[in-house]
């Protein structure tokens, strides 16, 4: 029934209200509305947080196919990886044969609106093996410091923050090793034992960020660039009064500068060099929701939050004012260990990234696990 409405952003009710619905409604005892509390933010910004918020992203192929507005970006990928050459059909050589699977994404512009649906098509690249499948690996993973460093400078000195987005980044490299994959769920001929023998780069395969990241810095120095030697993913520009800084993670794009005709010309200048998607100003990155006034920049991983609670099964538990309480010493439990560890590694790993916005979290999640 609440399928049309979002539920996490209503406002804090006061304690005699909350008594007083407790008495009447039935329910969980802790519903998060009580907890979640958009009063600071602009209406703007409100219905932004809806907006990412209502968005639902398939966690699988056999969810997905059901949807018609995924299986067309399925398709269109499908058909973008064929007509640029990713790869050849083939027969398969012994012991070469590497497994591949979906991810699927909403992108949103900083209006809150559907940018687009972006289906990923990913090679296990767990299953590689160097030395066979690749030798030299790199990722352009701008360090967490970096960012808040980043969007520190930008608050102080009144800049202008601006995200991009490549569509299809790693199809820009050029496979040297030989690689061959299964063909792509919902594309399999049947009966057929035919594979993929990779051309270029495909999400997922360890030489992949590396074969894309040299491109771009290739581009990024060509228009005038220098390279950060703390960060590799930061690159400066200045040029008389201009001043612009990107900083990369992975295939997304954080820009800012001091002169807006500037960020426009080299928003162009990308677009020229690489299928790029223009998402506006920045709003949300690598799932951190940016508030920007101009008293400053607010950092949340609200719905990146919500979406563990969701998983976990723990939106109706009873919040804490504290992590951990102190001098906490947990008791010795022997019992079966878990059948399943990847969801447990899972949660630890996403508890983990949690503490970009909330360190204080790092101690907890670290004697805990």
């Amino acid at each position: 029934r609440l399928s049309e409405y979002v539920t996490h952003t209503a406002r804090t009710l006061s304690p005699s209200t909350r008594s007083s619905m407790a008495q009447c409604l039935p329910g969980t005892p802790y519903p998060i509305a009580h907890y979640v509390n958009c009063d600071n933010f602009s209406m703007r910004h409100r219905q932004f947080l809806a907006a990412i918020t209502s968005g639902h992203e398939p966690v699988s192929f056999s969810e997905a196919v059901k949807d018609e507005r995924w299986r067309d970006v399925m398709q269109r990928e499908i058909q973008a990886l064929q007509h640029n050459g990713t790869w050849e059909i083939s027969y398969l050589p012994p012991n070469k044969k590497v497994g591949c699977k979906w991810v699927f994404k909403i992108k949103y512009k900083s209006d809150g609106t559907v940018e687009r649906y972006k289906a990923r098509l990913v090679i296990f690249g767990n299953h590689q093996v160097e030395g066979i499948d690749f030798t030299k690996t790199f990722a352009p993973v701008a360090k967490m410091v970096t960012v808040r460093v980043f969007l520190a400078v930008a608050a102080a000195k009144q800049w202008e923050l601006h995200q991009m987005d490549v569509h299809n980044a790693f199809l820009h490299g050029d496979l040297q090793e030989e690689v061959y994959m299964r063909m792509p769920p919902g594309f399999q001929i049947t009966g057929s034992k035919k594979v993929c023998r990779l051309r270029k780069s495909l999400y997922g395969l360890k030489q992949a960020p590396r074969c894309w990241f040299a491109k771009l810095s290739t581009a990024l120095k060509e228009y005038g660039f220098h390279q950060s030697y703390s960060d590799y993913s930061l690159f400066t520009l200045q040029h008389k009064d201009v001043r612009l800084n990107v900083l990369v993670y992975v295939d997304d794009l954080i820009i800012s500068g001091n002169d807006h005709e500037a960020i426009v010309k080299f928003k162009s200048y990308l677009s020229d060099c690489f299928h790029m998607k223009d998402l506006g100003i920045l709003k949300y990155f690598l799932g951190v929701e940016v508030a920007r006034n101009s008293d400053g920049i607010f950092m949340c991983q609200r719905k990146y939050a919500l979406d563990i609670l969701s998983e976990a099964g723990l939106l109706g538990a009873k919040p804490a004012s504290v992590p951990l309480e102190q001098q906490h010493r947990l008791a010795l439990v022997n019992g079966q260990p878990l059948d399943d560890p990847e969801r447990y590694r899972r949660l630890v790993g996403r508890l983990i990234y949690l503490c970009f916005t909330r360190p204080e979290l790092s101690y907890c999640v670290h004697v805990l696990s």
